[in-house]
């Protein structure tokens, strides 16, 4: 199958949530150029793309609305957030760490391993998830849950990020 059509060419966050934390715009911004310039995007049963993504939130839930390029609806997904509540809240957690650390390089090292670490489990979780609805390579889902994560840092009440 030729995976050039199944791709993402446009990436949105819901934008009602107003709360901004600039080194998570800042990643958010790098994160959808990277996306943009190398994913893998199939949603099962669908023909081909290139797609725009959605990314939002709704009662606790993950959604994720695919269009064609054109803009016109192909399916929406919505997800629990639950199985990546520890994740999300670790990743907040060494996130911090890493911008608040004031110790030597190999400090920032160790904290950027658990940071890597936690977030290619994240991805690999992430995929399981959406396993049965779109395939995506183990790159996008890095950057997909990059972007999760900023959509709720976005919000700083959301229960997920609590600690």
């Amino acid at each position: 199958m030729d995976l050039a059509p199944f791709r993402i060419c446009d990436v949105a966050l819901d934008s009602s949530l107003n709360a901004r934390n600039p080194r998570v715009e800042r990643e958010q911004a790098f994160t959808v150029i990277d996306l943009l310039e190398t994913n893998t995007f199939v949603p099962l049963g669908h023909t081909g793309g290139p797609y725009r993504l959605k990314l939002g939130t709704a009662v606790g839930r993950l959604t994720l609305h695919i269009d064609d390029d054109q803009g016109a609806p192909i399916v929406s997904h919505c997800f629990s957030l639950t199985p990546f509540r520890r994740m999300l809240r670790d990743y907040k957690r060494i996130c911090e760490s890493y911008y608040e650390c004031r110790l030597g390089p190999e400090r920032l090292e160790a904290i950027d391993m658990s940071r890597r670490n936690t977030h290619n489990k994240a991805a690999e979780l992430l995929r399981e998830h959406l396993s049965e609805r779109i395939s995506i390579d183990k790159d996008t889902a890095r950057r997909l849950f990059t972007l999760i994560y900023a959509l709720l840092a976005r919000n700083a009440t959301h229960e997920v990020l609590l600690s």
